[in-house]
This record gives C-alpha cells, structure tokens and sequence, in this order.
C-alpha cells in the first residue's frame, strides 16, 4: 500500500506504487500464460479420452454386430434345419400365416 508522508517523499511513494502496478502487471500476464497452458493441457487430455471412448465403443460395435450376423447364420440354418426335416409342415405354417396376414391386411382397408 503507499505511503503517505507529509515531509515530501511523495516522489517516492509515487515510484513505489508504479513499481507494485508493473509487478501487478507481470503477475497477471504469468497467472494467464499459465492458465492459457492449463486450458491447452486439458483440451488436450480430454480430446484424447474422447477419442480413446470413440474407437472403444466403435470396436465393442463391431463385435456386437459381428456377434448378431453369427446368432442370424445360426438362425437361419436351424429353420433350414427344420424345414427339410418337415417340409410339409412347412408349407402348412406358411400357408396359415399368409392367410392371416391377408384378413389383418383387407380389415385395415
């Protein structure tokens, strides 16, 4: 804080408090070139833990999708299975279920 004398050193109490404003100044302009570093470090850091997440999920994807076309092959190949095995049947089925889509389908008309 300056001083205030009444026996004339106002000069030097006016360069005391220049001297604590330039110090002030150089603070400030550290404190933001630090926070401006921080700020780049986090950006940073995070840009790669969302990258890190994206290709994580893109694989966990991958897999899963992998994992239905292999349950689908299955599926299809016991119906395949089922429908050899009882073609007559079959046809029955399919028949049935034809015909009960063509009542829902005129009602809706």
């Amino acid at each position: 804080m300056a001083r205030t004398q009444t026996n004339g050193s106002v000069e030097q109490t006016s360069a005391d408090l220049s001297a604590q404003i330039e110090t002030l100044k150089a603070d400030v302009a550290e404190l933001t070139k630090v926070m401006g570093d921080y700020g780049r470090a986090q950006k940073a850091q995070i840009g790669a833990t969302a990258e890190d997440s994206f290709e994580a999920a893109k694989q966990k994807g991958a897999e899963t999708a992998e994992y239905a076309r292999q349950q689908a092959r299955d599926a299809y190949a016991g119906a395949e299975k089922t429908v050899r095995a009882n073609p007559a049947a079959s046809v029955g089925i399919a028949a049935g279920v034809g015909f009960l889509v063509g009542l829902l389908a005129t009602r809706r008309s």
